[in-house]
């Protein structure tokens, strides 16, 4: 216990220190943030702190480091670090201070986008419900008298500025923050606020300037932001951004490397080679500073919404984003290690690129070059083949160069491509899910049954804080977000002779809800159900009984709305009508205005059963399956190994997990989380399922490694000095690399230099192949981590001498 409180106290001094530098001064001129009066090119990315775990942090840093990033961009969630007024929450994965001092540990400086209106996928934008229920309140905007919104926006926008003064965290004081940002994407919406907006919006600029970070403010996608706060530009290109002021560089706060996840969508997916030339040409055209978000500006890494943070409706709670680094925090590839050399390649032309402007030149049609070049004799230029359909020739200073459609060839010296957006030099590498019993002990599915444990949730009312309203009630005005479930329960006298007990036929049941998920259960007894973002409408066929009958229906959230003008504004909830219809005869009665019986929340949700601590849990075989509205609860022992953990929850429907008491959403289930054995899992079911189906799924990066390079391709881009002259080599390599370090490859699956067809898994031999080809490739690999094999001629002999030729390889490590 002492040994490791003095190597905590030692790690925290650790980061006071490295906190303690010299202040800087940080500026801006047309070109570029200028910090202590020398321009810089930057490359950001975002990870949103608490998508990941304190655990994770240092790695997901480095791994950013690595990939080429000088700066590392997050949000701050207001909605975690106050979820209820004046009561602060800066602990664990909202230890905020904690990350932006790792960060400073590693030598990257910080964007921190304060808002504090986030969107981001996330619950209710960031905004905490309670500021909802403040009267007089309208949210992002001027509403006088009240101006309530801006009270509270103003407080902790200032509480968040002061504990990083405290810290001494900005660039003034020594610290790595470089950049703040006030609001969020409102020029997307300011025209439905209409004056109060603009009102608003200068408002939120001179009330962050008031804060004296000693640092710039940037307003994104506020085309009209104040002077001196710098508008930046979010979206998949944004080449074509122009600053709102000639004193003002050109930033991309948010360049999309793929794109969120919704329930029942398809996982997205952006090609890297789109990716590249779309930072590339941001580049060309005279930005110097942008933000993958989630690569995450926009994101370098997603993460995974837990707990019930996810946005929306209906977003899903992996955030993986399509991003360089996984939800799992694996390297992607090869969009990382693409865009790593792209970082290279801009890196050596800094210092033209930030000298000059470019002159641009017509190249033909769709072809473009932008030379940068000093007095000096500094020079770098651009090729861009903006055309999607044909590759194209062109002539540049005299040379020849190939341009694939789509693509963008840098070169730091104006004359030797470094880089190619379209041509990839990194290696694919395999990523698999291994599969784990979550117990591995159990010879049949009857003593895997017995090692479950279950509680049924009641069916409708259950609790004593129940309380009977007339009418309908809106669903968020009524839990106010406090749980995802709210019980809406009526009770009926049917009389023997009512239309709705006619032989043969039966009643249908029609209920109208603005979202997000819908359950009916008549008479105890689950009759239907339904999702949808903001309008579900059911009509459910139902079976009455004379005399007395029950109609629960529970309605879900699945994430509050985040983004749009009024978001705030937008409901859930079984907002009517609910009618019953006789199928028979056609009468029916509206029943919406009767008197409902509400429950806010479940049973199973005031006494904590995610903890998996009640004393109420059955161990009684059969165990329960299929049904809806079940808590379930196992021990299991965490996975071999240290690959990165998950819960494949096949046999299941819908409902939250908890590992160890911490809410997981679904799926990711961090490694910190779980102890080496005697841990608990507990399910609430939803629809009904059958839990002993799951099981563990760990992620692995897989074995197998591919990689085609061209002759066309350019040299490695390592192959360059900071002086942007070519040192030893201009032929393409292949190079490959085991990713776990302990591994070797030990084995070349596949090798062809001539014209090798097919991808990875599918590769088979052209019309051409040099018979040397895989003993040449397995002698230069086989038993090392990593090789490198020049793609020439010289190497392998030229097998079809008028044709272009590639050397395509598929190999395995172990």
């Amino acid at each position: 216990m002492v040994r490791g409180r003095k190597i905590e106290i030692v790690s925290f001094l650790l980061l006071q220190i490295v906190v303690a530098a010299t202040a800087a001064n940080v500026t801006y001129d047309h070109r570029a943030l200028v910090i202590d009066g020398k321009r810089k090119i930057l490359i950001s990315g975002s990870i949103h702190y608490p998508r990941s775990t304190p655990e994770m942090w240092p790695d997901l840093i480095q791994k950013s480091k690595d990939g080429g990033l000088d700066v590392i961009e997050t949000y701050v969630f207001w909605n975690g670090h106050e979820p209820h007024k004046n009561k602060y929450n800066f602990e664990g994965r909202y230890d905020l201070v904690k990350f932006v001092k790792l960060v400073a540990k590693a030598g990257l400086y910080v964007h921190l986008r304060i808002g504090p209106y986030a969107c981001a996928e996330w619950n209710y934008g960031g905004f905490p419900v309670w500021l909802h229920f403040i009267p007089g309140i309208k949210f992002r905007t001027d509403n006088e008298p009240f101006k309530v919104y801006m009270a509270e926006m103003q407080r902790f926008t200032a509480k968040i500025v002061d504990l990083m003064k405290q810290e001494r965290l900005y660039a003034s004081q020594g610290g790595p923050i470089i950049l703040s940002q006030v609001e969020n994407e409102y020029g997307n919406v300011d025209s439905s606020y209409g004056a109060a907006g603009k009102i608003y919006m200068k408002w939120s600029a001179s009330m962050a300037l008031s804060l004296d970070t000693g640092v710039p403010w940037n307003m994104c996608q506020q085309g009209d932001a104040p002077d001196p706060i710098i508008n930046t530009c979010n979206g998949f290109y944004c080449d074509q951004f122009t600053p709102n002021s000639n004193n003002k560089p050109k930033m991309w706060t948010e360049n999309w490397s793929g794109w969120f996840l919704g329930f029942g969508d398809p996982t997205p997916y952006r090609p890297v080679e789109d990716l590249a030339f779309a930072v590339a040409i941001f580049y060309q055209r005279s930005g110097t500073f942008q933000n993958y978000y989630m690569l995450v500006l926009f994101q370098y890494h997603g993460g995974t919404n837990f707990e019930r943070t996810s946005g929306g409706p209906l977003i899903s709670t992996s955030y993986d984003y399509d991003a360089p680094i996984d939800e799992y925090g694996l390297v992607r590839e090869p969009k990382w290690g693409h865009l790593r050399d792209l970082h290279k390649a801009i890196k050596l032309c800094e210092d033209a690129l930030l000298a000059t402007d470019p002159t641009v030149t017509s190249l033909g049609s769709n072809l473009v070059a932008s030379e940068y070049k000093t007095s000096s004799g500094s020079c770098a230029a651009f090729l861009a083949n903006i055309g999607t359909e044909s590759d194209a020739t062109v002539t540049f200073n005299g040379n020849s160069y190939h341009l694939p459609a789509w693509s963008i060839s840098i070169l730091p010296d104006c004359k030797n491509v470094a880089f190619n957006t379209a041509k990839i030099n990194a290696a694919t590498e395999s990523t698999t899910f291994a599969r784990q019993a979550l117990k591995p002990n159990a010879d049949s599915s009857e003593e895997l049954g017995s090692q479950w444990s279950y509680i049924k949730e009641p069916i409708g009312i259950s609790k004593a804080d129940a309380f009977v309203k007339p009418g309908l009630l809106e669903q968020i005005n009524t839990t106010a977000d406090e749980s995802d479930y709210l019980w809406y329960s009526l009770r009926m006298d049917i009389k023997g002779d009512e239309t709705f007990l006619d032989e043969g036929s039966k009643a249908v049941l029609h209920v109208q809800s603005i979202g997000q998920v819908v359950y009916a259960f008549i008479n105890g007894k689950l009759a239907g159900s339904g999702n949808g973002k903001q309008k579900i409408s059911l009509d459910i066929p139902i079976n009455l009984v004379t005399g007395k009958n029950t109609i629960d229906l529970l309605s879900v959230t699945v994430g509050l709305a985040n983004y749009g003008a009024f978001f705030d504004l937008i409901g859930a909830g079984i907002t009517g009508p609910v009618t019953l219809k006789s199928a028979k005869s056609g009468s029916s009665i509206d029943l919406s205005s009767q008197q409902w019986t509400y429950q806010v929340g479940l049973k199973g949700e005031d006494t904590d059963l995610g903890s998996g601590d009640s004393s109420e849990w059955v161990s009684k075989s059969p165990l329960p399956t299929m049904q809806p509205l079940i808590w379930y609860k196992t021990t299991f022992d965490a996975p071999s190994g240290s690959d990165p953990v998950a819960i494949d929850f096949t046999g299941t429907g819908k409902g939250i997990a908890w590992v160890n008491g911490q809410s997981i959403g679904r799926y990711h289930v961090p490694r910190s989380w779980i102890k080496p054995s005697g841990n608990t899992l507990v399910l609430l079911e939803e629809m009904g399922g059958d839990p002993t189906k799951i099981s563990f799924a760990t992620k692995q990066t897989g074995s197998g490694l591919c990689l085609t390079v061209s002759q066309s391709h350019p040299a490695p881009v390592d192959s360059w000095a900071s002086d942007s002259k070519i040192l030893n080599r201009t032929s393409p390599v292949l190079s490959l690399k085991c990713p776990v370090s302990t591994h070797v490859i030990t084995s070349i699956n596949f090798a062809s230099f001539g014209t090798p067809t097919g991808t990875c898994g599918s590769f088979s031999h052209g019309r051409c192949n040099s018979p040397r080809s895989l003993s040449i490739v397995r002698k230069a690999c086989v038993g090392s981590r990593s090789c490198k094999v020049e793609v020439s001629t010289r190497v392998f002999g030229d097998p079809c001498r008028s044709l272009a030729k590639s050397l395509a390889v598929e190999a395995s490590c172990s």
